[in-house]
């Protein structure tokens, strides 16, 4: 007889819940008239005192009759306001493509098909969420004009840190707000400049390392971040930096890189922040190969100095199967941004499922170090 651990590991490491996906966008209402919700997915998660609060990415567009045309949204500063602009255009028009379902070329420049703000949504058992009937965050001001999207969630003593990739036609940055209610929020701008974003930072204080130096009290934050530049063949990799203040980062260091001929080929980033164990920080991570096919990974990292990789997936550890994952707005995708610890041991990953919905599947402790060769 195999044990239910052992029927699990069969199965990936992972169960999906059975209900999957749990929030689709047909559950979202939309932010303004005229918008139709596209996408609700790449949730950041945590525990709030009695609850689970998942930050969704809630993707609109603007609604078209017209199939000869395509529209897309711009967020424009008027009187000191963030006000919502739709743009419409023929698609037989020579300076249009939209080809690609995610974004809209016109007259050489690129605009996103949707924009994106973050929404909560509330539940105490971790796979059934009520949702916010309006934005929880909303874009606003010159390097959010393309949209906020793909947050994680850390807390640092009773302030939890929302990191969020910021898009304009400035580039791609990544920016903070910080609250301790989730009723009023702090802006903190842009953390890291373009063109980066996949940040999670490690949360907590981190502990002394032995060498001087990293980890030392000079160094007691840590964020995991992705930047990206096209020169001298470089590749989307994950690195680290860290900061006595978690406003001035510095002390960058390269942590992993994509693998030639393997399932996280062409580009990876961070995921969820990463969990304590004993030992070391556990990250979860995505990677996407040559077809666009996007995975869940696992990180090992070292406890004081978690630059240091002391394991790394060989095989995924979530990889796109049910036909939620497989169809949808962008298929052959599942994301993570955001998982949650139980007190009983066990750990609920949430996911983005095809950039359309929102998933869940159970795992341990105890699987995610069999997945590394580590039991």
């Amino acid at each position: 007889m195999t044990s239910k651990l052992e029927e699990r590991l069969a199965d990936g490491y992972m169960q999906r819940y059975s209900g999957n996906p749990i929030i689709t966008p047909a559950d979202i209402t939309p932010s303004a008239p005229g918008m139709e919700v596209v996408g609700a997915f790449n949730a950041a998660a945590t525990r709030f005192r009695d609850e689970i609060l998942l930050l969704l990415r809630v993707a609109e567009r603007p609604i078209t009759t017209d199939p000869d045309s395509v529209a897309f949204p711009l967020i424009e500063e008027k009187d000191g306001r963030s006000v919502l602009r739709r743009v419409e255009v023929r698609r037989t028009d020579p300076d249009v493509d939209a080809s690609d379902p995610r974004a809209v070329v016109y007259k050489g420049c690129t605009y996103l098909s949707s924009i994106s703000h973050l929404r909560l949504a509330r539940s105490h058992d971790g796979y059934h969420f009520t949702i916010d009937p309006k934005p929880t965050i909303l874009p606003s001001g010159l390097y959010e004009r393309y949209g906020i999207e793909d947050p994680r969630i850390s807390q640092i003593g009773d302030t939890y840190w929302i990191t969020y990739t910021s898009v304009s036609e400035l580039g791609i940055t990544v920016s903070a707000i910080t609250t301790q209610d989730w009723v009023n929020f702090q802006r903190r701008g842009v953390c890291l400049p373009p063109e980066n974003k996949d940040v999670a930072i490690i949360p907590g204080i981190l502990e002394a390392a032995a060498s001087t130096g990293v980890g030392s009290s000079a160094h007691r934050y840590a964020m995991l971040h992705r930047p990206y530049t096209q020169s001298l063949g470089s590749t989307p990799d994950i690195w680290l930096a860290y900061s006595p203040d978690l406003v001035h980062w510095g002390e960058h260091y390269h942590v992993a890189g994509v693998r030639p001929r393997q399932w996280d080929s062409v580009r990876i980033g961070a995921g969820a922040p990463p969990l304590l164990t004993p030992d070391g920080w556990l990250e979860l991570y995505h990677g996407a190969n040559e077809t666009n096919t996007y995975c869940l990974g696992l990180l090992l990292l070292d406890r004081t100095e978690p630059h240091r990789v002391l394991a790394r997936s060989k095989e995924p550890f979530l990889a796109p199967s049910a036909p939620y994952e497989k169809s949808g707005f962008f298929g052959n995708v599942v994301f993570s941004c955001g998982w949650v610890a139980q007190d009983d041991g066990r750990i609920f990953l949430y996911y983005g499922a095809a950039d359309e919905s929102t998933a869940v599947a159970e795992t341990s402790l105890a699987e995610a170090f069999a997945h590394l060769g580590l039991s």
